[in-house]
């Protein structure tokens, strides 16, 4: 089962919680080896990634409006624990002042049709939203 944007009950769980708070979204993605998208591909988007980078071209403006900023971003090599077949092409930490600027992204107008690319683009995803911790540089 693949995981492409969250279930109606995750969505309303999220927009339940704190929205005042700043957060973290831990982002784990596996791309489509041939993007798919309904209708006509844009001319240059071939691959999985093409599409992924189209999505972050588009949307990377409202990210940044809305007061985002990658934390953190990386190539997944080796699953050492967990299961080995869930294998990831990306890992990236998105950090949000607070929910409500994600929430804010999210229903954008323009981030609505970037996110085209996104689905084009995403074979499977995780997306798990993490709060800070107070001493959080400290291990344990």
């Amino acid at each position: 089962m693949s995981h492409i944007d969250p279930e109606r009950e995750q969505f309303e769980a999220f927009k339940d919680l704190p929205r005042d708070q700043p957060i973290n979204m831990l982002n784990l993605i596996r791309l489509k080896d041939k993007a798919e998208y309904e209708g006509t591909a844009p001319e240059g988007v071939v691959t999985g990634a093409d599409a992924y980078k189209a999505y972050g071209k588009e949307s990377g403006p409202i990210f940044a409006r809305v007061g985002g900023s990658i934390v953190w971003r990386g190539a997944p090599q080796l699953m050492l624990i967990g299961p080995k077949e869930e294998t990831w092409d990306l890992a990236f930490v998105a950090r949000y002042p607070n929910a409500g600027a994600f929430m804010e992204m999210v229903t954008d107008p323009e981030y609505r049709k970037a996110v085209k690319h996104r689905q084009a683009a995403v074979l499977d995803s995780r997306l798990l939203r993490c709060g800070e911790l107070e001493n959080s540089a400290a291990f344990g």
